[in-house]
């Protein structure tokens, strides 16, 4: 290499030291060694292309381009060349790409009318983690004087640019934190302003005894400022009364705040109930709330309680009887006025006699119980369940059912162990179906059938057992469904993939554990 050359790379690759000592930002960062690389080669413009793990191709920094330029047809010649050069992890070098015979087919060339073009990887180990894309309107601009500029720098910017990806986890995490605390005050704002009138005991939907002697206990309790422990198993409505409670009581202008406890980290439990103090531990860059302060004034509702630690229900019970708690890495006591609703399908009486939950938090929480009846209980409301679920389902408020199929259901012996969810799945395979006329019994018969898909409830030859019995073909098939969410979708959280399922996150944590699905 010249003196000259020499020179010249060592003056880029300080320029780049320097800017990248200043920044944090990864786009920063990307848009610094793109900047280098156009002013060093004296390109017209260029671009800086992300290569991620599975190879796919990120736009991350243009200079001189627009985001157009890379859509549809005109960016089918971009596309090519990005490709070519990741599959042989060559650069490429164009004196003129509308006589590069390797691109003298694509259509988009003729109409770009780039002349001169360089674009080159940049390796961190043995793979490409990202591309820079020259282009110059001058043919034969280009030459190797020019990539042995570029390479230089570009051994040096492939780790920085691996670093850089390590270090956007944390700013991710960062971000999340600061949303999660600006969600909890959304939360406090929608409840005020939404929920307050929309949520009543109506919702829950039944006309048995079992249902109006519940709403007795529900408007009651509502009138007071006491503890109250949800008993009930999963898919009786437990979330829906406890809305229920707080929006009919004189809480209701403030703050709802849910706790799914089985959700939670062991190691973050605390910090999610108190909050933490920054330097707390690492990767508690700033102060944050936890739900505790969150729902000052309003309610806490503790959702599945059993599952929460043992060395946490000590600080549970410290805030019931003194409303008084502690941040993570912070001794300043704080004070908060919460109204505790706790849910749990567990019996807690079990759970203290083995050790697992503390008899005193138990006393403080069980003021005022409440049981809520499963299905089994209350057979006369299915009728009701089912037309309220259809209603729900778009297409489904013009599905008619004849009295026999609500008879038939109402009949049948089946256990309904997922008690409502139950019927939500029968009406979502009765809007799937569409109907010309009543649904009957038939048709029910049908559809339950249906949802039965492998496993126990198959014979030898593939064909539903039906001596396996409805309870075990709806168990099998519900968890078929599960399994094959779980492989479309293995990327999602399960926050989004209860979204997409369209269940709560605590229903699908719950069938997931009870399936062994990895919850």
């Amino acid at each position: 290499m010249s003196d000259d050359l020499q020179k010249q790379t060592a003056q880029l690759i300080v320029a780049l030291r320097g800017v990248l000592s200043q920044v944090a930002e990864p786009d920063v960062v990307l848009g610094a060694i793109l900047q280098q690389a156009v002013t060093g080669a004296s390109a017209d413009r260029g671009l800086f292309v992300e290569v991620t793990d599975r190879g796919e191709l990120e736009y991350r920094v243009l200079s001189g381009f627009q985001a157009r330029n890379f859509e549809g047809d005109a960016g089918a010649f971009s596309r090519h060349l990005f490709q070519r050069v990741v599959q042989t992890g060559e650069d490429v070098l164009l004196k003129n790409a509308v006589e590069d015979p390797f691109f003298v087919q694509v259509e988009s060339v003729q109409a770009l009318r780039t002349a001169a073009v360089l674009c080159m990887p940049i390796r961190s180990g043995d793979r490409i983690v990202a591309l820079v894309h020259l282009e110059k309107r001058a043919p034969g601009y280009f030459d190797p004087r020019h990539r042995t500029i570029l390479r230089s720098m570009f051994e040096m910017a492939g780790p920085i640019i691996e670093a850089l990806r390590a270090g956007r986890d944390v700013i991710r995490e960062r971000d999340r934190l600061r949303l999660s605390e600006n969600q909890f005050r959304q939360e406090a704002e929608a409840s005020r302003e939404v929920l307050a009138t929309d949520w009543s005991f109506g919702r829950f939907v039944g006309r048995s005894s079992a249902v109006r002697e519940l709403e007795q206990t529900v408007r009651k309790a509502a009138a007071t400022e006491f503890p109250v422990l949800m008993l009930g198993e999963t898919g009786t409505g437990k979330s829906l009364l406890v809305r229920a409670l707080h929006y009919a009581g004189p809480r209701a202008s403030r703050p709802l705040v849910t706790v799914f406890c089985p959700s939670l980290e062991k190691s973050m439990v605390e910090a999610e109930l108190f909050g933490h103090r920054r330097g707390a531990f690492t990767g508690a860059a700033t102060d944050r709330i936890g739900k505790v302060q969150a729902a000052d004034r309003g309610t806490l509702f503790l959702d599945e309680i059993g599952e929460l630690p043992l060395e946490i229900q000590s600080k549970l019970l410290r805030l019931l009887q003194e409303k008084t708690f502690e941040r993570v890495g912070d001794p300043e006591e704080r004070r908060a006025d919460v109204r505790v609703i706790a849910a749990t399908n567990r019996d807690l009486d079990v759970e203290v006699e083995a050790g697992r939950f503390r008899r005193d938090l138990f006393e403080r929480l069980n003021f005022i119980p409440i049981r809520i009846p499963p299905l089994r209980e209350r057979l006369e409301d299915i009728g009701l369940l089912l037309r309220h679920c259809l209603d729900q389902t778009g297409n489904g408020r013009w599905i008619e059912l004849s009295p026999e199929a609500v008879r038939f259901l109402e009949g049948l012996d089946f256990s309904w162990p997922d008690n409502v969810r139950h019927i939500e799945q029968l009406a979502a395979r009765l809007t799937m179906e569409g109907s010309n006329g009543p649904v009957t019994p038939a048709d029910l018969t049908r559809l339950l059938d249906a949802g039965a898909a492998v496993g126990r409830g198959r014979r030898g030859d593939g064909a539903i057992d039906l001596e396996a019995g409805l309870p075990l073909l709806l168990e099998e098939a519900e968890k078929s469904w599960l399994e094959e969410a779980l492989r479309r979708y293995p990327d999602l959280t399960r926050i989004e993939l209860a979204a997409r399922l369209k269940i709560s996150e605590s229903a699908l944590y719950k069938k997931l554990r009870s399936y062994d699905l990895g919850a």
